[in-house]
């Protein structure tokens, strides 16, 4: 008899164990999950250690969601926001209106993260200059702000007229190092850090332009498809993502060794190496910085060069016919473009719950 209760209790256990395991499973698997794209730079470095360190799981746990972390190729990542394969990407503000914009994917920058203030570069072999420049083929990611700043890089050295004359090469970020480095017969590429601090270690390739010579134009963002940012889960994503970003970019500006090694770890770099490439970028490592720069009218006027560049080389998408076609709103709820088209948003309410203390 014994034996018997024994065993009916055994089948009881079991049965409850497998009901919570049922249920557990049916829990996880009810829990809104999100995926943030992001590729290889050092104002985007800090994603990698955020995930690592535990510090996103934490964020995400507070506010009853999951949040994955991929990391691409550049423009893989786009095509992947795009595509809406990924709900959120760190990408800068030209490729946030040239690429989902103008594929008519409603975007949301949530934060500004940096701006690059030198580590976007055009560096040359055999003192070749923007005069000598066109006669050469350039190599680059297209349609990027590689191709922006080479521009802007050319016209501010007055070679504005010779624009049309510039010989692209479509170069994947992941094969442009060993591309150029190899092949000592390419004598011009434009790229971003790391890339560019491998490039310049050879001692005879150096910078002409960088991006300090354009302060605030190439911004670095995290952008939500706005379809998933307005939906209440949506709404806990944002503010677990930012609540995590400022947590993990506070300790890397702070110099925190972990921070540091695995930032620096995401790229394949040393720490010294990385702390370079931070230098170079106009890092906003508290929120009460990125909520000034992103609500002041200055992004605008920035905006307005980029969104100029893009209509004027066809970046906007198919049957546009003015720059105004694809139009940004901002914090302040001005517009720029026709307000019935608006496609990329600036959203500074989570950088400002970030500053508030609100998260």
């Amino acid at each position: 008899m014994q034996s018997k209760r024994l065993g009916i209790f055994s089948l009881v256990c079991s049965l409850a164990l497998l009901v919570g395991f049922s249920d557990a499973a049916t829990a996880s698997a009810q829990v809104p999950t999100f995926t943030v794209g992001w590729s290889v730079y050092a104002g985007w470095n800090p994603y990698f250690y955020m995930q690592k360190s535990g510090i996103l799981k934490k964020w995400a746990d507070k506010y009853g969601i999951a949040i994955k972390v991929q990391r691409f190729d550049y423009a893989a990542s786009l095509d992947s926001f795009v595509a809406k394969n990924i709900d959120a990407c760190a990408m800068t503000n030209m490729e946030a209106l040239d690429m989902p914009a103008a594929a008519g994917v409603d975007s949301t920058a949530i934060i500004v993260g940096d701006y690059s203030n030198g580590n976007d570069a055009v560096l040359v072999r055999n003192n070749l200059t923007f005069q000598t420049l066109p006669s050469k083929p350039v190599m680059l990611v297209q349609k990027t702000v590689s191709e922006y700043l080479l521009e802007r890089g050319m016209v501010l050295n007055g070679q504005q007229a010779q624009l049309g004359k510039l010989h692209l090469i479509n170069t994947s970020d992941s094969d442009i190092v060993a591309a150029f480095l190899n092949n000592k017969s390419n004598e011009a590429v434009v790229t971003w850090k790391p890339l560019v601090s491998q490039i310049v270690a050879d001692k005879s390739v150096h910078s002409i332009f960088d991006s300090s010579k354009i302060p605030g134009e190439i911004m670095d963002l995290m952008v939500v498809r706005s379809e998933v940012l307005n939906t209440p889960n949506g709404q806990k994503f944002a503010k677990a993502l930012t609540g995590a970003w400022y947590e993990t970019i506070q300790q890397v500006a702070a110099g925190q060794p972990n921070a540091l090694k695995y930032s620096a770890a995401a790229s394949g770099d040393s720490v010294e190496s990385y702390k370079e490439q931070l230098k170079t970028t106009a890092l906003f490592a508290t929120p009460k910085s990125a909520v000034d720069f992103a609500d002041g009218a200055e992004v605008q006027q920035k905006m307005d060069l980029v969104r100029q560049f893009c209509f004027k080389h066809g970046l906007l998408g198919q049957g546009i016919h003015s720059v105004d076609d694809v139009a940004i709103a901002y914090p302040n709820g001005t517009v720029q473009g026709n307000k019935t088209r608006v496609r990329l948003r600036f959203n500074s309410a989570f950088m400002q719950a970030a500053a508030q203390g609100k998260l």
